[in-house]
């Protein structure tokens, strides 16, 4: 059986990195829909927020079906020995996939708490788009992105039915703190180490939800 101390790595580990991957989109798709106005912008809010609203096990049934084994694109990865799902790696997308709304809803606020006459200001002298938003946008707006981040980092430590779906149960590569509790209340003997990881959950929860509530108070004190 694994050590729980195992378990509780893995799921740090695993939400670390599906942050990791996401920041960079949620970022750029904030700034998008946060500045400009384009056509679809509607159409393309609506899909990124998806997975907030759809349940996380239909949310994995989509990723199989499009990574798994025989899926739209995961067939070719199969035919290249590459296989995505049931990996450690399945276990990180899932959990990218379902806390991505999270931080690209935190950053927009950020973002459009930021002045635009600054950024028009910048323009009239010349920056860039890339210059101003890493110069004036991106740092007036990191209290939202390390909010937004920690979010994430909470919603993809409790992520269950996405990740049971298309990365499995597998213990040292896709058994996460929820997948391990799950198992162990269905054994005998096992309600101990469950409320153990139960109890690491709740902790972990909680710091993660006092940090990015701090850090939103303190983008709403800046906006006002």
């Amino acid at each position: 059986m694994t050590p729980l101390y195992s378990i509780l790595w893995l799921s740090i580990y695993t939400a670390f990195a599906a942050t990791l991957l996401i920041l960079p989109f949620s970022i750029g798709a904030a700034w998008l829909l946060a500045r400009k106005k384009f056509i679809g912008k509607s159409f393309v809010e609506a899909t990124i927020q998806l997975p907030l609203i759809l349940p996380p096990v239909v949310t994995g049934y989509f990723l199989l079906f499009v990574l798994g084994p025989k899926g739209i694109i995961g067939r070719y990865f199969e035919a290249l020995q590459v296989q995505i799902a049931f990996t450690w790696f399945a276990a990180v997308l899932a959990a990218a996939v379902v806390s991505l709304p999270l931080v690209v809803r935190t950053v927009r606020v950020a973002i459009s708490s930021v002045d635009p006459r600054l950024e028009e200001t910048a323009r009239t002298l010349g920056a860039s788009e890339w210059h101003l938003f890493r110069t004036i946008t991106l740092p007036l707006s990191y209290r939202g992105i390390i909010a937004g981040s920690i979010l994430a980092f909470a919603r993809s430590l409790g992520e269950f039915g996405a990740t049971i779906v298309f990365a499995g149960n597998i213990p040292d590569q896709s058994q996460t703190i929820p997948l391990a509790i799950f198992q162990y209340i269905n054994q005998p003997n096992g309600m101990e180490k469950a409320q153990s990881l139960v109890i690491a959950a709740v902790v972990f929860s909680y710091i993660s939800m006092f940090i990015s509530e701090w850090a939103l108070r303190r983008v709403d004190h800046a906006e006002h």
